[in-house]
């Protein structure tokens, strides 16, 4: 296998009724946790790095990790720019070895994200990346992308049609009520399938993306303050709305938060249970560890994408 597109993902996916897992990394210990549960349930897989995660951890010290997992789990990988938002980071992305960037324009209006749009897919495929692009407006946080509630929108079909001749993207994600962040929802999360439907009867097969997608598990919430967190009560999106959704024409499901509190429970579980413990081998191997069973559960109960290679 090695490091791919998601080309050949995303029509399988949209074919199969099922939807490939994005997984945000940061570090060493995130990159294993994640492709080692890909490789158990064989499972394709799409590492995606923020602009905030890139400059974090480096750009080189990322590829060198993710062409480590590739070497050791034989998976096909894409390499995936998780909200790119100007040419300038798409750019530098491609160049670098992504095989995939997205160009996240909501901010702007429909005509500018157009044009930034196009801008970025001519430069990629002509160097053989493919592009996700956005339309519609998320609620919630991550990274430098904030948006509140007030702010948010959700993406109109007809527009979305149009956006998707006009720019030549590759994918969509659009936005029908998830939310970045551990973002509390007014009443019940609901998810606005009327319109996912509409947009997948008009452009038929196209790959549509969620964002915001992480469930806010509660009891990893509950475990995180249980061992000394302040993290307050939140609710994402239920499993089962994710389930639907990609049985309904979604290609590629984005996961952040619930990694997050998986790895941040059980490290601080590892300091309350043993106080006296400095070595960082075994507190980032439990957060690793707790990555791995978070990433088997999304891939083999939620995306559907397990024994898909």
């Amino acid at each position: 296998m090695g490091i791919v597109t998601t080309k050949e993902m995303f029509e399988k996916a949209a074919k199969g009724g099922y939807a490939i897992g994005a997984f945000n990394v940061n570090n060493m210990e995130i990159i294993q946790g994640i492709t080692e549960a890909a490789k158990e349930v064989n499972s394709p897989l799409i590492l995606q790095v923020s602009a905030g995660a890139r400059k974090y951890a480096k750009h080189n010290y990322l590829m060198h990790l993710i062409q480590a997992a590739v070497e050791d789990t034989d998976l096909p990988i894409a390499i995936h720019l998780d909200h790119g938002a100007d040419f300038d980071i798409c750019k530098k992305c491609i160049d670098g070895g992504f095989t995939s960037v997205m160009i996240d324009g909501s901010q702007h209006n429909f005509e500018d994200n157009i044009e930034l749009t196009r801008k970025v897919v001519d430069y990629a495929h002509e160097r053989g990346v493919v592009v996700e692009a956005e339309l519609g407006k998320l609620a919630g946080v991550e990274d430098d992308v904030k948006v509140s509630a007030e702010d948010s929108s959700y993406t109109d079909p007809d527009q979305a049609v149009e956006f998707i001749q006009r720019t030549g993207c590759d994918s969509l994600a659009i936005a029908i009520g998830t939310s970045h962040g551990a973002y509390k929802f007014k009443g019940e999360p609901k998810l606005r399938y009327d319109i996912l439907e509409k947009i997948t009867s008009y452009v038929p097969g196209f790959p549509i993306v969620l964002h915001g997608a992480s469930t806010v598990i509660p009891e990893f919430v509950a475990k995180c303050n249980q061992y000394g967190g302040n993290i307050p009560g939140a609710q994402g999106v239920p499993e089962d709305m994710l389930r639907e959704a990609a049985r309904r024409g979604v290609c590629k499901i984005n996961i952040d938060t619930d990694l997050r509190l998986a790895m941040t429970s059980a490290i601080r579980e590892m300091f309350v249970n043993n106080p006296g413990e400095f070595d960082p081998r075994k507190y980032l191997g439990a957060g690793r560890d707790a990555i791995k069973e978070m990433v088997k559960h999304k891939i083999v109960d939620v995306l559907g994408c397990n024994d898909k290679i």
